[in-house]
């Protein structure tokens, strides 16, 4: 959650004057319990549906809610959307995973997929110099989930990002999903920008798109 690209996701609902929730999930980096080498898209999204049911508690709540996430985070986010149209007043799935089966057919994944599977591992260092172990049961897990059969609930604005250089999650992906979405959709390609915004200028024109998009459709 203290990430810049998440903060900046949530600073720019601040701007225009909404409550937000940031979160670490269980098994990732940060305050939460677990380790990362446990991680997988079911854990992740049971904690979203946790930290929901914990904010429909609060007394700030209000109903229908826009979410935001990226990656995993965006999956998980536009999951939650599909389960429960009806909550959801916007959906901003920033480089989302759109299905395992995508994952296993980009050109990064397809390279190390054969050793991941063979060792259990999958080992590489983050951008921060954190050393990054997931298990082959993250894949397994990852296998089960795809967003496109249930596509025609997203009718809600959808905001989707990526970039260009982006090889995890690349354009191809999120226009194939923007194709198939039924509702009012927005699809931004940043130039020069990795699957995770790090640069400034990149943050930026993020920032500009969503506070322009929850200008639009979200006031």
């Amino acid at each position: 959650k203290e990430q810049d690209h998440i903060k900046t996701f949530a600073y720019s609902f601040k701007e225009k004057g909404f409550t937000f929730v940031r979160f670490d999930t269980t098994n990732t980096f940060g305050e939460s319990d677990g380790n990362y080498e446990d991680a997988t898209v079911t854990n992740y999204y049971e904690d979203l549906e946790d930290v929901i049911n914990w904010a429909k508690n609060q007394e700030w709540f209000q109903q229908p809610f826009a979410l935001a996430g990226h990656s995993l985070g965006g999956i998980c986010t536009a999951l939650y959307a599909e389960n429960h149209p009806e909550e959801v007043s916007g959906l901003a799935p920033i480089s989302t995973v759109v299905s395992g089966k995508l994952s296993m057919e980009t050109k990064k994944d397809k390279s190390v997929a054969e050793e991941w599977k063979r060792t259990g591992w999958r080992t590489e260092t983050g951008y921060t110099g954190i050393i990054k172990k997931l298990k082959w049961s993250h894949m397994e897990d990852r296998l089960k989930y795809d967003l496109l059969p249930k596509i025609g609930k997203l009718t809600m604005p959808v905001l989707l990002i990526v970039g260009n250089q982006d090889d995890s999650t690349p354009p191809e992906h999120q226009q194939l999903l923007y194709d198939k979405l039924p509702g009012k959709k927005e699809i931004h390609i940043i130039k020069g920008a990795p699957h995770t915004f790090r640069e400034s200028n990149h943050l930026q024109q993020v920032r500009e798109l969503f506070e322009a998009w929850i200008e639009k459709n979200l006031l």
